[in-house]
């Protein structure tokens, strides 16, 4: 890591004044008694006075409730806490408070054309009829309604219609294969399937008709699947159990939606954990929890304004989708964008920020050294003026990526790197728009998320590596996990290593200035020699070299000790050889220690990742160690574990 002092940006003082997060800092200074002077004080404030925080945040961002709380938190211990007893709320309703022209939703997708606009009034009424279709199919509070759908507005609308009658919304994207559909909606056991006939990725088709058939026939519990076309205008429906059309569903001329008051804790959504060493977890998060944390990361750590425009790349099997779809809340524009980033090239993003007049991008570090490496300058080639923040997350941002984007996307920008998960659906380290960024560091951690670094003996630590832990409740904890009745799975989870205090598997470092540093997956750690390494070390230095276009690293045991294997995929019609392998371990001798120095550097055509795009390091230690990994559908390229497997023999000397 960059270890200079000198930010890459600060934001101008007329940006701080009239930031969202200003306004909150007076917001509490009036209510309070709070004097915050900037991000550091107020955030110590935030987790050392949990309820009056949280409390601010409500009433800051305007929570829609239909009877009041009586207690902000309540028994304040992980797990087990209770955040705003007494009050019932509908979370569809909290996204659909406008009813105006203001577009809602803008999609677009990979085969260009012009985008799909649906304003606020028109969301609420497609939402209205499709309400009344599930309600009429007997859909009621606590039933799950599952989606197989690429991300496009009916997607959008079956949440919404969903959670307005208090169902559970859960979603994986179309590109999952039969066997990873049903290790999830398997588990759930959903009273309707809303489905698409197929989806286009790089420039092909995919027909997805049969594996809804499938999922339809194999799990009982569907009564009712609602076929959304796509690929064709008028999909044949015969071999589907319960088939209606979207269009017959939304048939009708319903104009209101009867929101169903619900409590606070009230299930709204179920993600899953990757699943790629077993059954993904089925992770339920509460529609109050889930409403409030978004709204505080969209409104005071992104600060997005009604009107403004939002994108965020993701499939509707990442958390992300979630995330990003909350910024109805706010009063924004949604911007839609289904297929391939890099398709027909790995402009159609920025052309679509230019086209759109994109507020807010949210990317990937994978994403941004794809463009890095091909070439393109996206703040000469495309009209970016009205971007104003670059968000990145799905693995750690390299020091130099930062300073890429700042010399060739724009100058005047937010670069937030954000980081959280699927565990708590948000961020538990984001951006700050009142804050500087520093080459390799997320801005900030987030508010009322009391974030430490610990290091083996559980003691906090500034300016050194240690796990993630969050030593105070917040609302957007899961309520649980499915089918864990008794709750061992959840507590065994997250709170097994450090006894009432959330381990969330990350390793950080907190730096002086309040930033944070991510290196990685703390159960992917490597320790050769007793000594810790994030993988993410490895990654930023490898992934900087020209000829190499992606990484992976494993610790592999290896005489009484651990060995560092570096797998890595290269340009087209480059072969490693043994120049390449030892300037590779030269770079990373220099720019790191020698114990970062791998053992091994192998070739591979492609890093085995999950459908949502994270490398999966356990899953290749696995198969390299010759044990099975029993869920490979939760893998977007399960071939590429193959190839990774077929080396085994050639990693036993």
């Amino acid at each position: 890591m960059s270890d200079s002092v000198r930010p890459l940006w600060t934001p101008s003082p007329e940006r701080i004044e009239r930031a969202n997060l200003t306004r909150f800092m007076r917001f509490v200074r009036e209510r309070h008694g709070v004097e915050a002077a900037d991000y550091d004080s107020l955030w110590a404030w935030s987790v050392s006075d949990l309820a009056a925080f949280w409390e601010s945040v409500w009433h800051f961002v305007g929570i829609r409730a239909h009877t009041p709380y009586h207690a902000v938190l309540e028994d304040p211990r992980m797990p087990g806490a209770r955040w705003f007893r007494g009050a019932t709320l509908n979370f569809a309703e909290n996204l659909l408070s406008r009813r105006d022209d203001t577009p809602a939703l803008i999609a677009a997708d990979e085969r260009g054309g012009e985008p799909v606009t649906l304003t606020y009034a028109e969301l609420h009424r497609q939402v209205a009829r499709l309400a009344r279709f599930l309600r009429e199919a007997g859909v009621g509070p606590g039933d799950r309604v599952a989606a197989f759908m690429p991300n496009r507005p009916e997607t959008v609308i079956g949440m919404l219609a969903a959670t307005s009658l208090g169902a559970i919304w859960s979603s994986c994207s179309p590109d999952f294969g039969f066997r990873g559909v049903m290790d999830r909606f398997g588990q759930i056991e959903p009273k309707v399937l809303i489905a698409t006939d197929g989806y286009f990725y790089n420039g092909r088709r995919f027909d997805t008709l049969e594996r809804v058939a499938h999922v339809a026939r194999e799990i009982p519990a569907i009564e009712r699947v609602v076929v959304v076309p796509y690929l064709s205008e008028a999909p044949d429906l015969g071999g589907i159990r319960g088939a209606v059309p979207w269009a017959e569903a939304l048939a009708g001329d319903a104009e209101e939606i009867e929101f169903a008051a619900l409590p606070f804790d009230h299930p709204v959504y179920i993600l899953y954990s990757s699943g790629t060493t077993g059954a993904p977890k089925c992770i339920v998060h509460g529609a109050g929890g889930t409403l409030i944390q978004h709204a505080k990361e969209l409104i005071l750590h992104t600060d997005l304004r009604p009107g403004e425009r939002i994108l965020y790349f993701t499939t509707c099997g990442w958390m992300m989708w979630n995330w990003l779809v909350s910024a109805l809340f706010v009063g924004a524009t949604v911007v839609l964008y289904e297929g391939s980033p890099s398709h027909p090239d790995l402009g159609v993003l920025w052309r679509l920020a230019e086209r759109l007049g994109l507020d807010v991008l949210g990317t990937s570090p994978k994403f941004l050294s794809a463009v890095e490496k091909a070439g393109l300058v996206p703040g000469r080639d495309f009209d970016l003026s009205r971007l104003r923040a670059l968000l990145s997350t799905g693995s750690p941002l390299a020091p130099e990526q930062f300073e890429w984007v700042y010399g060739n996307v724009k100058a005047d920008l937010q670069l937030a790197s954000i980081s959280g998960g699927t565990d708590i659906v948000s961020c538990f380290m984001l951006g700050s728009p009142i804050s500087p960024v520093y080459a390799g560091e997320i801005q900030k951690r987030g508010l009322g998320m009391r974030v430490e670094a610990w290091d083996e003996t559980g003691r906090p630590v500034i300016g050194e590596k240690g796990e993630l832990v969050c030593t105070a409740p917040f609302p957007s904890m899961p309520v649980g996990f499915w089918n864990d009745p008794d709750g061992e799975r959840y507590r065994d989870a997250y709170f097994r290593h450090f006894p009432g205090v959330w381990r969330h598997g990350d390793y950080i470092e907190i730096t002086p200035r309040g930033g944070v540093i991510v290196y990685g997956r703390s159960d992917a750690t490597l320790n050769p020699g007793g000594v810790r390494i994030g993988t993410a070390e490895i990654y930023r230095v490898v992934e900087g070299l020209d000829e190499v276009v992606d990484s992976l690293v494993i610790g592999q045991p290896w005489d009484n000790d651990v060995r560092v294997v570096l797998f890595v995929v290269l340009r087209e019609g480059l072969t490693l050889d043994e120049a390449l392998a030892r300037r590779i371990r030269d770079e990373i001798r220099r720019n790191a220690t020698p114990r970062h120095v791998p053992a091994r550097i192998l070739q591979i055509p492609d890093v085995p990742r999950t459908i949502s795009g994270k490398k999966v390091e356990l899953a290749a230690t696995r198969v390299i160690q010759g044990e099975p990994v029993t869920n490979r559908d939760a893998l977007a390229n399960p071939e590429a574990l193959d190839a990774i497997a077929a080396l085994r023999e050639a990693l036993a000397r």
